[in-house]
């Protein structure tokens, strides 16, 4: 099987995480989650934990340039063995360009990007139960609310961007999990065919 660069777009508790994880199983290439790793930098109080910290508490959008420094070293390791997942950066459509200007010179350009499609009102649900199970402070309704907002007027003109550059691929994501899974599986074995071609 090819390797795979992959961008996985949803808004917040579309599901990313765990389509990201079961995706980049199946075709034996790494998830990198921005959140995860901004949340790991925050916990070990680095310089770009700080800087973070204060925009996510805030469920505002951490600058590109701090997000772009902390995710080059593993973009270029993943592909390097085989391509990656990459679930929740880039998030505006300048990050995605400033993302393809240094990603194309370092060959490790996003190839396909999925958009994991679900309605507003079941995000808000999902985040709430969410915040509910796992004490995340990032899951109140006020913020999610405000996330869901920031993905709508930052994030959705990314579909566009995508669909023009690279291959834009779209899941219903309110569908059982291992549903979408397959769903997404399938379309990217599509695309890697043509891909490859």
């Amino acid at each position: 099987m090819l390797g795979v660069r992959l961008l996985l777009i949803g808004a917040p508790g579309a599901g990313k995480g765990t389509q990201a994880t079961r995706i980049a199983d199946h075709f034996h290439v790494a998830h990198i989650s921005s959140g995860d790793l901004l949340r790991a930098h925050v916990i070990n109080n680095t310089a770009i934990g700080r800087t973070a910290q204060d925009y996510m508490e805030r469920g505002d959008l951490v600058p590109d340039e701090v997000v772009l420094d902390m995710l080059r070293k593993p973009v270029t390791e993943a592909v390097a063995a085989g391509g990656y997942v990459l679930d929740g950066f880039p998030r505006t459509v300048e990050q995605a360009e400033a993302a393809y200007a240094v990603a194309k010179d370092l060959g490790v350009a996003v190839q396909v990007a999925v958009h994991l499609a679900v309605d507003p009102a079941s995000l808000l649900e999902r985040l709430v139960a969410r915040g509910q199970e796992s004490g995340r402070s990032d899951d109140t309704p006020e913020i999610i609310k405000h996330r869901i907002d920031v993905y709508e007027q930052r994030t959705k003109p990314l579909l566009d961007y995508y669909a023009e550059r690279e291959r834009l691929i779209t899941v219903n994501g309110e569908r059982p999990i291992d549903e979408v899974t397959w769903s997404v599986i399938v379309q990217l074995q599509k695309a890697q065919r043509l891909l490859a071609d």
